[in-house]
């Protein structure tokens, strides 16, 4: 499924581009998966379902989560193991510079699925993996599986880094692979979709994490960052104390 002797042949290329990338480290890696295999993961992919709706009413709309994706079809059932494979593991260590492993139980990610009017608003993600108080979040991959996407669908992944306000755009393009920091400041999202009816937005997002024999920053929860809306402006400040009082009594 992943194409790994293209991947191979051209890993120095890529952890330089990686490297020295603004605002912050990323990558975006197209014809990521071998000739055909993205076509045939778009066409199998599942549909929204309200069952697997995201349950966010302040920063986010319309988007779903299909977290164990590899029961999906023989094709995401591939990729899963693609994946979860250590040559997999090994190449993205290389390229980003990082020890990396992957969450196989995929919490968080997955099989993301847009609908019309879909957003992310600007958030920086959590840093340590609610279940395992030793994983460090340390990379977000994000596989796009949108054909034929326009412009005017909106939807384009947005990239911020906090300290210095510098920002970029990447298209979420069919067989796209975008590799990113996952940092206090590594901002990211997306506007809302504007697109016909039938068409979502679909990306597969993988984890990527480095094991700390010792926590070496408070654990905390996603960052959300809202300028234009003053009620979520306001919200997003007390949600960081907020998530920490629910989590010391209730878990």
């Amino acid at each position: 499924m992943i194409d790994f002797d293209r991947l191979e042949r051209e890993k120095e290329t890529l952890r330089e581009q990686f490297l020295s990338a603004k605002p912050f480290p990323h990558i975006a890696i197209d014809d990521f998966l071998v000739e055909g295999a993205a076509q045939r993961l778009y066409e199998s992919a599942a549909q929204p379902d309200a069952h697997y709706k995201i349950k966010d009413v302040f920063f986010s709309k319309n988007r779903y989560q299909f977290n164990n994706y590899k029961d999906i079809s023989d094709d995401y059932a591939e990729l899963f193991k693609d994946v979860n494979s250590e040559q997999f593991a090994k190449l993205i260590s290389y390229i980003t510079d990082e020890d990396i492993f992957f969450d196989k139980e995929f919490h968080g990610g997955g099989l993301h699925v847009g609908t019309q009017n879909a957003h992310l608003d600007m958030h920086a993600d959590f840093n340590y993996h609610p279940k395992h108080e030793h994983w460090y979040r340390n990379l977000n991959l994000l596989l796009y599986l949108n054909k034929d996407w326009k412009p005017e669908y909106g939807g384009s992944l947005k990239l911020q880094d906090a300290r210095t306000g510098e920002k970029t755009e990447v298209e979420p393009l069919l067989n796209r692979l975008v590799i990113m920091h996952c940092r206090e400041y590594t901002l990211h999202g997306y506007d809302t979709t504007h697109f016909p009816e039938g068409k979502y937005r679909t990306s597969v997002a993988i984890y990527g994490y480095t094991f700390h024999d010792k926590v070496v920053d408070h654990a905390r929860t996603t960052i959300w960052v809202s300028e234009n809306n003053p009620f979520k402006k306001v919200l997003a400040k007390v949600w960081l104390p907020a998530v920490a009082i629910k989590k010391k009594l209730l878990g």
